[in-house]
């Protein structure tokens, strides 16, 4: 019961994180266009393992950080300038960027696989993701830091990124509104790291000593 409990909170944790068009998403639905689905699919497979791997440093990390507090209370800090700093980005900058047409490449079923887990271990995204939130949960007594948690959680983790990566490559397969989706996803974005630099920054608020 305990297992299935982190299981389907490694699930649900990264479809919220990686539901939004993103690169990924869009370009495993790209290939499925391209290539097709058996393509799309060890893309998506290379990006899902990759995600778990982020998944598990970030777990790792998160244990430490619950266990030295005084540290967290600096990289709130650090954390507050960085999603100041992307929410500029994405609501007055991103909007105004225009892509440049990208020549189709054909990649053999090895190199997609490879290229998958690449793209996806260099978003370096997932692993503040996941600190926060299960630092988060830890504190209202809704995780834990044990072994099966976070094999569980990875576990999760890599399903979740495979659930919405499928969904991608079954039933967002056209071109049309692609620029439309691209707006969308930096205003997105940016209201997204907008509420959590609110949010971190009541954090620090409350526990400063006035």
């Amino acid at each position: 019961m305990v297992f299935l409990y982190y299981l389907f909170f490694g699930v649900f944790g990264t479809i919220i994180a990686t539901f939004i068009p993103g690169l990924l998403n869009m370009y495993s639905a790209k290939i499925s266009r391209t290539q097709g689905k058996k393509s799309a699919f060890l893309f998506a497979t290379g990006v899902s393992i990759a995600i778990g791997v982020l998944t598990t440093i970030a777990l790792v990390f998160a244990r430490f950080l619950d266990k030295n507090p005084e540290v967290i209370s600096i990289l709130q800090k650090v954390a507050l300038g960085i999603f100041i700093s992307i929410t500029i980005y994405f609501f007055f900058i991103a909007k105004d960027v225009k892509k440049t047409p990208v020549k189709e490449v054909s990649y053999s079923k090895s190199n997609l696989f490879f290229k998958g887990f690449v793209l996806s271990i260099i978003n370096l995204l997932p692993i503040p993701y996941w600190v926060y939130i299960s630092i988060t949960f830890t504190s209202f007594n809704w995780f834990s830091f044990n072994q099966l948690s976070v094999i569980s959680t990875v576990i999760g983790s890599v399903i979740g990124a495979f659930v919405v990566m499928s969904g991608y490559i079954w039933f967002f397969r056209s071109k049309e509104n692609q620029k439309n989706v691209n707006l969308n996803m930096n205003y997105l974005i940016g209201a997204a790291t907008a509420i959590i630099s609110v949010l971190t920054l009541l954090k620090i608020i409350r526990t400063m000593q006035w």
